[in-house]
């Protein structure tokens, strides 16, 4: 951000997004809560901001998809939810977690995707769009952030 730029109140408008260098994982957010719990919010960051973006129905099925399996890895697990912009997720979690011990949960999560043989809920019944999925499309992001595991921990390029 330059000088000019006024702080804004959501912290990913303030970040610098022609610095950063996807994939990678970073706390995004930590709140102390009143009562004095923690709460951690992750950017997962999948495609390079403003030159490319993640395909609708691979968002869809990746949200299903990390939604549920990454509860299988970790009780922390509050919210899994896709960006607006269509590069990545953010993952909401509570207590006070470090992108180094988010990142084998994350792992995790992605390989279970490449094993998986459908998308949980990808119907009518439990999706309001249910029609709206790609599990090849999942899988492929997977498969393309997992490539990139070396980097996760280095948010801006070298």
């Amino acid at each position: 951000m330059t000088e000019q730029t006024p702080k804004m109140n959501v912290e990913s408008f303030n970040l610098d997004h022609r610095t950063v260098a996807a994939p990678y994982l970073r706390i995004a957010d930590r709140k102390e809560l009143p009562g004095g719990d923690v709460l951690t919010k992750f950017d997962v960051r999948f495609t390079q901001p403003n030159a490319g973006h993640l395909r609708s129905e691979t968002v869809h099925s990746l949200e299903h998809m990390m939604a549920e399996h990454m509860r299988e890895h970790s009780r922390d697990v509050i919210d899994v939810s896709p960006m607006g912009c269509r590069t990545g997720f953010y993952v909401l979690l509570s207590g006070d977690h470090t992108p180094e011990g988010f990142a084998p949960v994350l792992e995790a999560t992605l390989r279970d995707l490449l094993e998986a043989d459908e998308v949980p809920a990808a119907n009518e019944i439990q999706c309001g769009w249910g029609a709206h999925h790609s599990l090849e499309g999942a899988q492929d992001a997977a498969r393309a952030f997992l490539a990139g595991r070396d980097q996760w921990l280095q948010v801006t390029a070298a």
